[in-house]
């Protein structure tokens, strides 16, 4: 749908009107028949678009510019017609309450004590009542006065226009209002009062008690839908215009913001006072295996918005639904919801918003989502030091299932000074929470499921054919790896962290250790260490992908193997690349093992993971056999891969001081489960300096195969 800027001062507006005359003179020229098809379709569309006026003109006999004005005039004609009628209403209601007014004037006159059954008040008891009254009504109006003028003061709009949103339902943008309007964000205010689920999931343990107990107040309602709509109409405009809002980058073809242009359409001021804070904006579209409508519905349920993207959320609420939308199309759905992203190594800090989350349907199969920051509650957002402007996606649907999705990422942050070195080329660059990032993720997601449908598991059967036979069998292994993949993912933020610096502070990171206590189902209980590192090599993403894939090479890094080969039993493809897939991997050891391994691998352009998990056999048996698998305890470790990040010139060279040409971030991670006692505070000491060594040990073999050992 193409969005056109209208004609701006009056004399547009009067040749639009003179046209609509004529053409309102004109149709009295034409049949009831005309007149009587032009009804009946008016009522079902009042706003056609060109092409549904271009399909009236060639069925009624009639000129393009007569529909065009008929519906016109029929709209304003309708606009008329309900707002007479409403008057009436209101007149009859104002008669209805002056004369119930009159009725209790007159009963006051004769009311009696109903305590003693003795006469009213006299004359002077209720003047000084009525002094009272009117000196408590004072102090409201004081107190009114100063909310007011806080309020005004904060979103720039009287206390009256806030109260008629209340009441006052707010249209959906059109195509005319998106482009000529430019709306800036207000600020907003925390909310003093929520209603939570306790017992769900999501990151609550820093949220107020206060906030659990009621509902959301209809001015902070009222102020949130203001905030999402005026979020709404910034973004369609983000979507749909390039220049001169978009400029594309000539070293990688990626489009940021031109903040010139972006401030004259959308003042703001910053949210952030200081002098390290910057902006991020990334904009990306593509093809997704995925009707339009699922996507819709999956984005607004926060569980499986983190299903759908679990390399980059690790946590995600909805607090509350606001507007529950239209029934069938999600059309002005509202909620709040708190979300955390984490991605790629313990050395990128997690990002937290509070946010608006608003769905409209703009036309038939095209839906637009968006995310905008929201101060709930103010305390805790203090210490956030990251703030989403209006970002989000449209959904447009397309032929055979499918449908494209353009993203929108637009934040502001202050965390330049505590982005580590090694990933703070890839951080500034907006690659590691871009748009592109995104749009990537949801395709090799909604690849995955669609490789997961059983009319596609039949076209895969030769690939774990004696090993998996059942459906029932694929569904539940592919589920206990989407739980290993989001257990590794959520492992990466190593909350409580100890730093061990011995490796190399050129190119690596040292070691990073978190030690937990587990209860949680699904994992193996008592005390956990994790420990994890990052460190640059001077190769292709991919090629460490393959490197780490290769069943040859597994004997290099992983201590499991006990350095014999490995031979993978049974393999089910999640995408078309062979790097997209899950393994069941069984180490060749001469001695009988119980044990063998999960592994989920997967690969985009962006960067690739591997993650892998030991199994006792009876509990994969129990997976392959359809069983519920949620019960079966699994720790995984694994790899992280990305690109460096560094920007590099058309001859492949690299504009940092770094001589190497092409380069990558690894991070590697492990846990490993603590069997002695937990209570002992010097065992955990001990294994903690055994994980470090088991890391650092493994980091260096990697190097050494690599032949990336002189780094050091």
């Amino acid at each position: 749908m193409d969005f056109v800027a209208g004609n701006s001062g009056n004399s547009g507006d009067e040749q639009e009107h003179s046209c609509s005359r004529k053409g309102k003179k004109t149709f009295h020229r034409h049949t009831a028949y005309q007149i009587q098809s032009l009804e009946t379709f008016f009522k079902d569309f009042p706003h056609p678009d060109e092409n549904q006026r271009r399909q009236l003109s060639r069925e009624l006999g009639l000129d393009p510019k007569q529909i065009k004005f008929w519906f016109q005039n029929k709209r304003t004609q309708t606009k008329a017609q309900n707002e007479r009628a409403d008057n009436s209403i209101l007149r009859a209601e104002n008669e209805r309450i002056q004369c119930e007014n009159l009725a209790i004037r007159e009963a006051l006159k004769n009311v009696i004590c109903p305590a003693c059954g003795g006469p009213p008040f006299g004359e002077e008891e209720r003047q000084r009542s009525l002094q009272k009254l009117q000196l408590e009504n004072a102090q409201l109006k004081e107190e009114h006065e100063k909310v007011s003028n806080l309020l005004a003061r904060y979103i720039g709009k009287p206390i009256s226009q806030i109260n008629s949103l209340m009441s006052v339902p707010i249209p959906a943008p059109t195509s005319e209002s998106v482009v000529d309007h430019p709306v800036p964000v207000p600020p907003v205010f925390p909310i003093q009062d929520m209603d939570l689920d306790l017992n769900s999931s999501g990151n609550l343990e820093n949220i107020p008690l206060a906030f659990h107990l009621n509902g959301i107040s209809d001015v902070d309602k009222a102020l949130m839908m203001d905030t999402a709509n005026n979020a709404m109409d910034e973004l369609i405009r983000l979507l749909q215009i390039n220049e001169p809002l978009w400029i594309k980058s000539s070293s990688d073809g990626r489009y940021t913001i031109h903040r010139d242009s972006y401030e004259k359409i959308f003042p703001r001021v910053s949210h952030f006072k200081t002098s390290t804070s910057r902006l991020e904006s990334s904009k990306c579209s593509g093809m997704v295996t995925m009707n339009a409508m699922q996507l819709v519905d999956m984005f607004l349920d926060s569980e499986k918005w983190a299903d759908i993207f679990p390399t980059i959320v690790s946590k995600a609420k909805t607090i509350q639904v606001l507007e529950s939308g239209i029934i069938g199309n999600r059309n002005a759905h509202l909620q709040l919801m708190h979300e955390q992203m984490h991605i790629l190594s313990p050395l990128v800090p997690p990002r937290e918003y509070y946010f608006l989350r608003h769905c409209q349907q703009i036309e038939l199969g095209l839906w637009v989502i968006v995310d905008v920051s929201y101060d709930w509650p103010r305390e805790n957002i203090a210490s956030s030091r990251c703030w989403r402007l209006p970002s989000g996606c449209m959904i447009q649907e397309m032929t055979n299932s499918c449908s494209n999705v353009t993203w929108v990422e637009h934040v502001e942050v202050d965390d330049k000074t505590l982005t580590h070195r090694l990933y703070r080329d890839l951080i500034c660059g907006s690659s590691a929470y871009g748009a592109e990032r995104w749009v990537l993720t949801l395709q090799r997601m909604c690849e995955r499921l669609a490789f997961a449908m059983p009319e596609n598991s039949r076209a895969h059967h030769h690939e774990f054919a004696g090993v998996i036979n059942l459906p029932e069998g694929r569904k539940s292994m592919l589920k206990l790896a989407r739980r290993m993949v989001k257990n590794f993912c959520a492992m990466l933020s190593m909350s409580g962290k100890l730093d061990f610096p011995q490796l190399s502070e050129v190119n690596n990171s040292g070691v990073r250790v978190s030690v937990r206590k587990s209860i949680e189902p699904g994992q193996p209980s008592g005390m956990i260490v994790s420990a994890a590192t990052s460190l640059w090599l001077p190769l292709p993403s991919e090629n460490v992908f393959n490197f780490f894939k290769d069943e040859k090479m597994r004997v290099q890094w992983d201590v499991l193997s006990n350095g014999n080969p490995v031979n993978e039993i049974a393999r089910i493809s999640t995408g078309a690349h062979p790097g997209n897939c899950i393994s069941i991997i069984r180490p060749f050891i001469p001695t009988e093992s119980n044990m063998v391994m999960l592994q989920e691998s997967c690969i985009d352009i962006l960067g690739s993971m591997v993650v892998y998990a030991p199994i006792d056999i009876p509990s994969m048996n129990l997976a392959i056999s359809g069983e519920d698998s949620s019960t079966i305890a699994i720790l995984p470790s694994g790899f992280v891969i990305s690109g460096d990040g560094r920007q590099r010139d058309i001859h492949g060279a690299s504009t940092s001081t770094n001589t190497a040409s092409v380069g990558s971030l690894l991070t590697v991670a492990f846990q490993i489960l603590v069997s002695s006692p937990a209570s002992s505070k010097d065992f955990n000491m001990e294994s903690v300096a055994t994980v470090n060594t088991l890391i650092s040990s493994t980091v260096q073999r990697i190097k050494a195969t690599l032949n990336c050992s002189n780094l050091d």
